[in-house]
């Protein structure tokens, strides 16, 4: 009997949509069918609710080489060389399986970035937890970690930076989210078009199991429930040491030319891989079930086609070149084996055997997909509650430092970064917690620097303000290090975008990150849409997360966060009005609702203050360069103090009004640099932007006066309450 309407509608798919499947094959569609369009019309994979959005991003630019498109995006570097970038998301599954949810999800971006034909050569990650007081947010945090590690220190790529915050919004959904950095030669890359009637498709690497069947439609398309144990079965399971073989074959068998097209398999497994492949080529497709090695031998064909599988690989060759592309993966002990061809038809065809089991038109299951247009309503305010107080108003300005720095979202992440390798393949300049931005050594004396960034309370208070902040914060971190910006790449995790005031957060984050970028000009190359991040009490924060890639012309003159010499002149430089305590660190810590909305950034000044920060550390004319970000500006010097080993003494006078010292000591607003180095350099440096010397470096604590206001704190505490998140792993 054939699948109904009511088995569609439980595999995620809606009446609607499934009368138009039965509408493109002039039939109702068999079980394999059925299955097949059930993922590639899920949201994952068709990104039915924000496609209409994303094409009114910039993508275009000089040193675009890849747009969005293809399995990841890519930026020339100079001599050839390109590098390719991209980050997605495991949210979903993490939250049901985070050891294996993390995992896998570090090993399907590197496939997204070999795929191409560079070879991967650092990772990053954005994660969001509920606050660590909670069992069940420490118990996520510590296994996710635990999984990046794993996957990234076995395959050997180093992991050189990210960052991960704590709120009660993500208690439920966590957020894992992982990016990807990989070089290779412009002309060594390939694409994922199959072309050629008569070609082959050879499937290698991992045999093919019933892990991960459904997790496309059944955790990375829905919201969050009480059953969430039950789709356990759905969390893929990882190797590393099997995605390092098949990262090694990929490779040799772009180099000895021996492929016309490759794609990794991802979501929805061979249907998307093969699809999309012939979708791109304008042509079709015959793969046959009973050709794919199997772990488990009674698996039904549309177990095969939907299983997801990890470290598997599709690739297309002459059929001449099969013996070759089979010794190649013999050789690097992977298994390899044809399963199709490509055909003129423009119709998938699924096979078991001379049994046809499936018949699809491919423009009909990966192009045809009905787009959503959204319904946004701006919510009223209180649409999240209030975060739980843990800071006085009794308190002092030294009180609040202190709990800043040992604050969830401020302590030092190096407990983190220590279960991680930062240093294999010997690229890394600049360790975690030496610079904002991660540091990567190119061949001729260049580099490239890389950082991600997101801030969900603040775009929570104001979408369109605080992900323009998101990415200007990443350029900032990018001119700290001396490089400037190339391309952006992001990941948009939100809540369930049928509803108006979750479809107003994504249709402003999109503006404000498109405003941002064009600005920058960094264009947007590639990246993830996750949504449906809900769990039984409400929404995630809308986090947009931003990454981005730079190029610095000298390593030897990346910049440094910490201060370097006793008697440097400090300054703060770049804000021309007084920071807002609005959805500010402090203000969590206090206890304070988010507000309804943010002040306006002149987005051209920001841009314009960070072309003067990159060229004074390239110039050598900063000894150090920290952007002023949560926590504000005693903050940012506390962390260059840290950072540096030195004390810092300060006269910040009394707060222009109508600023309070409040604002002025912990205020957060893009475009703030905390720099030292020479006074005549940062006088010069004054010149061309806003810059107030506030101080000295020295000594052996953080002195601080502002009108009244004395704040002192030796370095031994300091230290002390920026430790406090290593208590998490003892």
């Amino acid at each position: 009997m054939l699948p109904g309407v009511q088995d569609a509608v439980a595999l995620g798919l809606t009446e609607a949509e499934y009368a138009l499947v039965a509408g493109k094959l002039g039939r109702p569609p068999n079980q394999v069918e059925l299955a097949m369009f059930s993922l590639m019309w899920s949201e994952h994979c068709s990104y039915k609710h924000s496609r209409k959005l994303l094409r009114t991003l910039p993508t275009e630019g000089p040193r675009v080489v890849m747009g969005p498109g293809e399995n990841a995006g890519a930026v020339s570097v100079g001599d050839g060389l390109v590098c390719v970038f991209k980050v997605e998301s495991h949210n979903h599954p993490s939250a049901v399986e985070p050891f294996q949810g993390a995992a896998t999800g570090v090993g399907g971006i590197l496939r997204d970035i070999f795929a191409l034909g560079a070879r991967p050569i650092a990772v990053l990650d954005s994660l969001r937890f509920g606050e660590p007081d909670s069992e069940r947010s420490r118990y996520l945090l510590d296994r996710a970690v635990a999984g990046i590690g794993h996957y990234g220190n076995s395959i050997g790529v180093p992991t050189v930076g990210g960052e991960v915050y704590f709120e009660d919004a993500y208690e439920t959904n966590c957020l894992v989210n992982a990016m990807a950095v990989g070089l290779v030669r412009e002309d060594a890359m390939i694409r994922s078009a199959a072309s050629g009637p008569g070609n082959a498709v050879v499937l290698f690497g991992a045999s093919t199991g019933r892990d991960g069947i459904g997790g496309a439609s059944v955790l990375a398309s829905a919201e969050f429930g009480a059953d969430d144990a039950a789709k356990r079965p759905s969390v893929q399971v990882g190797d590393p040491f099997e995605e390092k073989k098949l990262l090694e074959c990929s490779l040799e068998l772009l180099e000895r030319g021996l492929l016309v097209a490759l794609q990794d398999l991802g979501a929805a497994g061979l249907t998307s891989s093969a699809s999309e492949m012939a979708s791109k080529g304008g042509v079709g497709i015959d793969l046959d079930v009973a050709r794919v090695p199997l772990r488990e031998a009674d698996m039904e064909p549309f177990e095969i086609m939907v299983s997801e599988s990890q470290e598997r690989m599709l690739c297309v060759c002459a059929p001449e070149r099969v013996d070759d592309v089979l010794a190649v993966c013999a050789k690097w002990e992977v298994h390899g084996t044809a399963i199709g061809s490509v055909t003129d038809t423009g119709r998938m065809r699924i096979l078991r055997g001379g049994e046809v089991v499936g018949d699809l038109p491919v423009a009909g299951l990966v192009d045809d997909c009905p787009l959503y247009d959204l319904a946004p309503e701006r919510p009223a305010p209180g649409l999240y509650p209030p975060p739980r107080a843990v800071l006085g108003q009794e308190a002092t300005p030294r009180d609040a430092l202190l709990a800043l720095l040992a604050s969830p979202n401020i302590a030092s992440r190096l407990p983190l970064f220590e279960q991680y390798d930062w240093l294999v393949q010997s690229r890394t300049v600049r360790r975690p917690g030496e610079a904002d931005a991660a540091v990567l050594q190119l061949p001729g004396g260049g580099g490239l620097a890389v950082s991600i960034d997101a801030n969900g309370r603040r775009v929570a208070a104001d979408p369109y303000t605080g992900t323009a902040a998101a990415a200007l914060e990443c350029a900032s971190n990018l001119a700290c290090a001396g490089a400037e910006p190339l391309g952006t790449t992001n990941n948009l995790n939100f809540g369930n975008p049928e509803k108006p005031h979750i479809a107003w957060q994504l249709t402003e984050a999109v503006r404000g990150l498109g405003d941002a970028c064009r600005a920058l000009g960094a264009p947007i190359v590639g990246g993830n849409v996750s949504l449906y991040n809900e769990g039984l009490e409400g929404p995630i924060y809308p986090t947009p997360v931003v990454g981005m890639v730079g190029e610095l012309p000298d390593v030897a003159r990346a910049g440094r966060l910490g201060f370097a010499a006793e008697g440097d002149a400090i300054a703060l430089v770049g804000w021309r009005a007084a920071p807002s305590l609005a959805a500010s660190e402090l203000a969590k810590l206090r206890g304070e609702p988010l507000p309804d909305g943010l002040e306006e950034i002149d987005v051209a000044h920001v841009v314009g203050v960070q072309a003067a920060i990159r060229e004074a550390v390239r110039a050598g004319a900063l000894r150090s360069a920290h952007d002023v970000a949560e926590g504000g500006l005693l903050v940012a010097v506390a962390e260059c103090c840290l950072a540096g080993g030195l004390g810092a003494r300060l006269d910040l006078g009394a707060p222009a009004a109508p600023a309070t010292p409040w604002e002025r000591l912990f205020g957060e607003q893009a475009g703030g640099f905390v720099v030292s180095g020479p006074s005549a350099a940062l006088t010069a440096l004054g010149e061309r932007i806003p810059a107030e010397l506030i101080g000295t470096v020295g000594g052996d604590a953080l002195e601080v006066r502002l009108g009244g206001e004395r704040v002192h704190a030796g370095l031994a505490e300091l230290r002390a309450a920026h430790a406090a998140l290593a208590a998490l792993f003892t």
